[in-house]
Parts: C-alpha cells; structure tokens; sequence
C-alpha cells in the first residue's frame, strides 16, 4: 500500500525543525519501503496549503539536513483566529486547504509548529483530513508534552548570552537586563536564567513588584557585589499590570513612550537606585543556527514516533514526550491549551532556595 504523506512547518523557525522532518522522512522509507512512500514538501506552512505550493520529494532532499537550522521548506505565519474569516482577496482558507490536500492526494498532513499551527491542525482534523502534528516551539509552553523541539538548542543560546554579560556587568558595576523570547509562557526565561547565574528572573506568570525588584538589587550592592544580572521574559509585566487586559497594558505603555517591559525595567531600577543599567537583546538568535544534541536526538524521537502513528493509521493527534516516554495526545485535548510555569513549580522553588528574586 503506498501512501502520500505531506509535510509542513508553520509558525516561527526554531532549531530542530529540519531534524525533525529527517526523522519522519528516514522512518517512513524505512518502515514502508521506498516505493511505497511518497513524501510532499509544502512550502512556507498553511499558506503553502492555502495556495498549493506543494513539491514532491526524494529520499535524498533528506540527507545532510540534521544539523542544519531553519526549514527546508520555509515557513510563514498564518494566525488561526484568521483562518475562517474570509478577507478581501475573497480566498476561503479552509475550503482551499482541504482541496490542496485532495489534490495531491494526500494520505496524511504532519504539521509542525507551535500553538497556533496546533490549532489549525485541529481545525483540519475536525474537517476530515488526517493530521499528525509535531509540537515546536523555544517557548516549551504546548500543552501535554513535557518538552518541545528547539526548546533546550534555545535555553542554551541564551544561557551563553547570559553567561557573556556577567563580565561586562562586573567590570563596569552596571545591572544589565538580558530580553528573552517568551510572550505568555516563561519557561526559557527561568531555565537560561538558572543555568546563566541570573540574581533575578522575571517571567508573565509572576508579576513583579518594582519596588521589590529594586530591594534585590540594593540588597546585594550592599553586600558588596556592585553588579546585578537580570534574566527577563519580553510578556512580563508587573502587578498593577496585572490587573488590566492585555490591549489596556499595551496603551498604557505606548503612551508612556516605552515598547517593553524590559526598557521600563531597566529606567525604574537606574531612576530609583542610581546604578547604571542596561539592556541586551539576543531576539531572534535564539531561534538560529544548529541544534544541540538534545533537540538532535528530541527530533528524531518525535519522527520515527508519527511514522508510528501513520503506520497504525492514528490521526488526529500530536506527538508529545511525557517523562522518559514518546507518546502522543489527541489535537482535541492540547489544542487550544498553554503550558504555564506554576508559581509552585520546582525551579521557581529551585531558585528561590538559592537567593534568586522573582520580584515577588
């Protein structure tokens, strides 16, 4: 029986996301046999499947891509809450979405990304098609999967970033604040922050007291280390923001003339404790460049996993790592979910345990 399978990566980039389509790509000639698989390579995610930009592949488009950062196949956003509203260029997204996929004679889509790319996978599930999805994301925040691809390659970049700023911080007793990717979810922020020797993380899940995030700084300027690091999520923000909806914060701080959480941080430490601060913004080179091993290895675990799926005909589910095991959950039950960091989760309390401030 040979079956067609089409593969995309949706959302933003993050290491991992080439291995991983390596994985699925070696596990299904292995498991099926060449002649009996053929894989599609659809370019720049949804919108690929919106308009049929679709490629047949070869068992060698595969090869030396394990190590390699990005997507072969591009990726684009395509936010969910726009993907039944039908816009002025008249296109209705689902309807040409199911029809690419009739088209190429699709056994199965594996849909690689993120929350919202999950969302969508749900949404063509629920209309028919088979889906498998893959979760990706640096922000570790999908529901259901103790960890996600491109997460630990993330971590690491940022610790080095964190680790680079200790010198400069020390050397001329400034407090430096490093911005980390993370908009809802704080996971990488408290993980680099940790592994970076950060002496205070602020993160959405904890909102911070300015006042108690200036008592940290003073507290160890006064103990004698004239120098301070602070690991920050760019969505945190701080208690009285906490109260307001998110398009009520996001006015207050464009009149206030300051995009990010982090700026303001930064002039409300150096305005009420006269020390020198300043801020690094890694961005985008987190989501850069190869793989660490970890993710390596993460990736190749989660596509021989949905070869498994294919094979026992298993759709309409997403493949997760829950402890030791690679398993999967169903689209219906992560769909639509976020994975927060809990006030009380173990390295919050890790943190805390050795001096770390949170703000709180």
């Amino acid at each position: 029986m040979k079956r067609r399978i089409g593969i995309l990566t949706s959302g933003g980039d993050c290491p991992g996301l080439n291995a991983t389509i390596r994985g699925v790509a070696k596990a299904c000639y292995e498991r099926f046999g060449e002649d009996n698989i053929e894989i599609v390579g659809i370019s720049n995610g949804y919108y690929g499947l919106i308009n049929n930009l679709c490629k047949d592949m070869s068992p060698s488009s595969f090869s030396g891509i394990l190590t390699q950062g990005g997507t072969i196949f591009g990726t684009k956003r395509q936010p969910f809450k726009m993907m039944q509203v039908i816009g002025d260029d008249n296109v209705d997204k689902v309807k040409n979405m199911k029809e690419t996929y009739k088209k190429q004679k699709l056994d199965c889509l594996l849909t690689l990304g993120g929350n919202g790319t999950h969302k969508t996978s749900k949404l063509l599930s629920d209309e028919g098609l088979n889906v498998i999805g893959l979760p990706k994301t640096i922000d570790n925040d999908i529901y259901g999967t103790d960890v996600t691809f491109g997460f630990h390659t993330a971590v690491d970049i940022a610790t080095e970033a964190i680790d680079r700023l200790h010198t400069t911080a020390a050397s001329h007793s400034r407090i430096l604040l490093c911005e980390i990717m993370g908009n809802k979810a704080g996971w990488l922020t408290l993980n680099s922050g940790i592994a970076g020797g950060a002496d205070i993380i602020l993160i959405p899940e904890i909102p911070y007291d300015i006042d108690k995030v200036c008592d940290a700084v003073m507290h160890r300027s006064a103990s004698g280390k004239a120098f301070s690091i602070i690991a920050v999520a760019e969505g945190c923000f701080d208690v009285n923001e906490a109260k307001m909806k998110k398009k009520e914060r996001a006015a207050k701080r464009a009149e206030a003339g300051i995009t990010t959480a982090t700026n303001r941080i930064a002039a409300q430490i150096q305005a009420n404790t006269g020390i020198e601060s300043r801020v690094c913004v890694p961005g985008h080179m987190l989501r850069g460049g190869a793989p660490s091993a970890y993710d390596r290895v993460l990736a190749t675990q989660f596509g021989v996993h949905a070869a498994w799926l294919i094979a026992q005909e298993k759709y309409g589910r997403t493949v997760a790592k829950i402890g030791n095991k690679i398993t999967s959950n169903k689209l219906s039950e992560i769909a639509g979910k976020t994975k927060f960091v809990d006030t009380e989760n173990h390295l919050v309390i890790t943190a805390k345990d050795i001096g770390v401030s949170f703000g709180d």
